[in-house]
């Protein structure tokens, strides 16, 4: 067994499986990263500048596309200097690193989604008051509270991992993934393992709760009221809802690739779905709530004029 202070890196091991399609993959990948990053820009630019689109809605959407880049920047840079390096090495700090960025953006992208699908809510069920409730200072809050406790939550969690002491440093996957870097530590306690579970009941089951509360006050709003409305509040809706199924089917997939041994699948395969949440959402997000909305696509048709 290795002495545990001499573990000063950890071995990002899935690399070792791109083989020789190294170049096809960073091709991709860059490509990807820089369409993800262009998509959301964009859309953050064209909100900005149309004052018509500074609403309740945009804002909280504006917050989800910084979100998206910043999610997206906690892995690509890492991911494509990676595919090209002997060792696929890691220090502890830069581990650590990302491994907190990225998991906190996964808390805020939670998070966003219930505050939007809050603000949903209030629009169908209280559209009087809408403008009262949903104001420019509690969206602000809103946000605040989002970013906070979701960078409160993972820091929590984070000093568990960080004080334990590690007798391995190989990490099969192509990121820090917090559960693997657990079962690298010389005595797993029972506290540690309570951490993690916590991490991800605040992380996911406590937003879901309430985007479902939220999803149930609209269902049974649009059951007593006209065919029209209830059109008007799924068309509203769908994209929210099309974007917590992704998200979750890219927790299960990173959640069954991290504590069971999935040898029957592929491992090219079991590389792409161990990142498929951070391949997927950045680029479905622009496309499913900006370019989909009807006011923000005719604002970026004016933008793309007034650029010409």
């Amino acid at each position: 067994m290795e002495n545990s202070t001499e573990i000063v890196s950890f071995v990002l091991a899935a690399y070792g499986h791109i083989g020789e399609l190294k170049y096809l993959y960073f091709s991709i990948m860059l490509l990807w990263y820089l369409s993800i990053c262009v998509a959301n820009t964009t859309l953050i630019i064209v909100i900005y500048v149309d004052k018509k689109l500074h609403e309740p809605m945009y804002i909280l959407l504006c917050n989800l596309f910084v979100n998206e880049i910043g999610g997206s920047t906690s892995l690509y840079p890492l991911l494509l200097s990676q595919m090209f390096s002997d060792t696929h090495e890691v220090t502890l700090p830069w581990c650590f690193l990302q491994m907190s960025y990225i998991y906190t953006c996964g808390s805020v992208e939670f998070c966003s989604l219930a505050a939007m699908a809050y603000d949903r809510y209030v629009a169908i069920c209280s559209p009087l008051r809408y403008n009262v409730i949903m104001n420019t200072g509690r969206v602000g809050m809103i946000i605040v509270l989002v970013w906070t406790y979701s960078f409160v939550n993972f820091i929590l969690a984070l000093s568990f991992v960080i004080r334990l002491k590690f007798c391995g440093n190989v990490i099969d996957k192509v990121f820090c993934d917090h559960h693997l870097i657990i079962k690298l530590a010389c005595s797993v306690s029972a506290l540690n393992q309570i951490s993690d579970l916590v991490f991800a009941f605040a992380t996911m089951v406590i937003p879901f709760s309430l985007i479902l509360v939220s999803y149930m006050k609209i269902l049974a709003v649009c059951l007593n009221t006209s065919k029209e409305n209830r059109q008007k509040a799924v068309s509203t809706c769908t994209p929210q809802i099309v974007s917590l199924s992704n998200m979750f089917v890219g927790c299960i997939f990173h959640f069954v690739d991290s504590r069971f041994d999935v040898a029957l699948v592929p491992d090219k395969l079991r590389i792409i779905l161990s990142v498929y949440l951070l391949i997927c959402q950045p680029i479905i997000t622009p496309f499913m709530y900006g370019f989909n909305f009807p006011k923000i696509r005719q604002s970026f048709e004016r933008f793309l004029f007034h650029m010409k």
